[in-house]
């Protein structure tokens, strides 16, 4: 079996399995979700197992124990595999020196360069299911010193360094994350230094784990919305891993709510679900109405990428009622930028999703007004959509005239997920190519996206 593993050979894989446990073609099926004659041809050999859903689906069908799961690493001499095995693996405790190794792994580049990193990245986030349930039933461990005489982190260092991270943060609104990520890859690293190399008391190193979280969230965020979602992913679960020896829970529900994130977006809805539920379960007890506000509106994108409407709108009308009371008492100061024009562009995105382009548009409509003027980067992302939603309704006046507002606003602007939107807005517009506004609009955004390209 180990030798089967390391050579990616899945179908004596599936052999052993069945000659060491009895079980049929048919039991296999069921477990794993993939047709008995695929499995039978995979065991003589006729068809791979290929592509991330169909490796995950039968190692995870067929319980592959934790501590082979290293084993598949094995072509890639450059990466330690126990070390990485460790990393991915949530089951091991979650201890400090494993969030530090998990995170460092992640700013490294370790797995830069590699032809299988998206089934590698696929192999984390088969566990991600766990992850979500060990941040919410694993002790945290304290974060202790583990050097001498090292660098003493005081509580003023720890206040100036959270204050990089919340003034790169405002600036993500404004110009986007593509601007950002590597001066915030850099700080993180400032950081990682001093988890491991610093000189601190319990509280302070609980304090300093909170800054590393918070830092590793906005950086894995940077990264996803520069459109390195491998990168982000990695980044992320060490993100939950410091959140949780924070002990904050409003920080692990925010490490939470960005992997649901990555679930509608890149990844599995169904994850962006349970790890929203699971967010909101962590601060049961916090007087945080904003922080379970944003929560509900990551789970209605959920629902909606998976077209369940009701589900949607009931997280929606949760979400619109809990924003309404206005900040809590825990509601954290990172979360700055919930407000009701947040939870309508959110709504338009379900709508949109859910194939309702009219109710989006009018709830783009109410969502506008509601943004700073020096948010650009988030009224270009949202205006975008309404420009989508617009003419998908089949109003093209309206909705080329919005497609000029957000052409005037991209310019500098760095964001991979806003690109898709103005492919998606002008690819709208092409469905408009005789009418003279949308004619208009994809001479000017055939230009802007030439620009942004270059």
């Amino acid at each position: 079996m180990q030798q089967a593993l390391s050579a990616w050979d899945f179908g004596t894989v599936v052999r052993v399995v069945r000659r060491r446990s009895g079980l049929s073609q048919k039991a296999v099926q069921d477990l794993t979700g993939l047709a008995q004659g695929f499995i039978s041809n995979v065991e003589r050999g006729l068809k791979e197992v290929n592509g991330r859903e169909a490796i995950i689906a039968l190692l995870t069908g067929l319980g592959l124990p934790s501590d082979l799961r290293p084993l598949l690493l094995a072509p890639f001499a450059q990466i330690e595999s126990q070390r990485l095995g460790e990393t991915i693996d949530p089951l091991l405790p979650w201890t400090a020196a494993r969030m530090v190794t998990s995170l460092e792994a992640a700013v490294g580049g370790a797995m830069s360069g590699l032809n299988r990193r998206s089934v590698i990245a696929a192999l984390g986030g088969a566990g991600l299911t766990q992850y979500i349930l060990q941040t919410a039933i694993a002790p945290p461990e304290t974060v202790a010193a583990t050097a001498r005489n090292g660098i003493g982190v005081s509580g003023q260092l720890l206040t100036s360094l959270q204050s990089t991270t919340d003034a790169l943060r405002l600036a993500d609104a404004s110009r986007g994350s593509g601007n950002l990520a590597r001066a915030a890859t850099a700080h993180l690293k400032v950081l990682l230094r001093l988890l491991k190399e610093g000189d601190f008391n319990e509280t302070t190193g609980q304090r300093l784990a909170g800054v590393t979280a918070d830092t590793a969230i906005q950086t894995g965020w940077y990264h996803f919305d520069s459109g390195a979602h491998s990168t982000a992913h990695s980044l992320l679960l060490g993100a939950l891993r410091a959140a949780h020896a924070s002990g904050d829970s409003r920080l692990r529900a925010g490490a939470l709510s960005f992997l649901a994130i990555y679930g509608y977006s890149a990844g599995d809805p169904r994850d962006a679900i349970t790890a929203a539920r699971t967010a909101r379960q962590i601060i049961a007890d916090r007087d945080a109405p904003a922080l379970h506000a944003m929560l509900l509106t990551r789970q209605a994108r959920g629902h909606a990428r998976l077209r369940e409407e009701r589900q949607a709108h009931i997280a929606l009308e949760e979400a619109q009622m809990l924003c309404a009371r206005g900040r809590g008492e825990d509601d954290p100061h990172w979360l700055y930028w919930i407000n009701s024009g947040e939870i309508m562009g959110q709504t338009g995105s379900c709508l949109l999703d859910l194939g309702r382009p009219e109710q989006a548009a009018r709830a783009f409509a109410d969502a506008r007004n509601a943004f700073s003027p020096d948010e650009i980067r988030t009224r270009a992302q949202f205006l975008s959509r309404a420009a989508t939603a617009q003419m998908r309704a089949g109003d093209v006046d309206a909705g080329s005239a919005t497609g000029h507002e957000v052409l005037t606003l991209v310019a500098g602007v760095r964001s991979a997920r806003l690109n898709d939107n103005l492919v998606a807005m002008l690819t709208e517009a092409r469905r408009y190519s005789s009418a003279a506004p949308a004619q208009e609009l994809l001479e000017r955004g055939r230009t802007v996206m030439e620009e942004r390209a270059a």
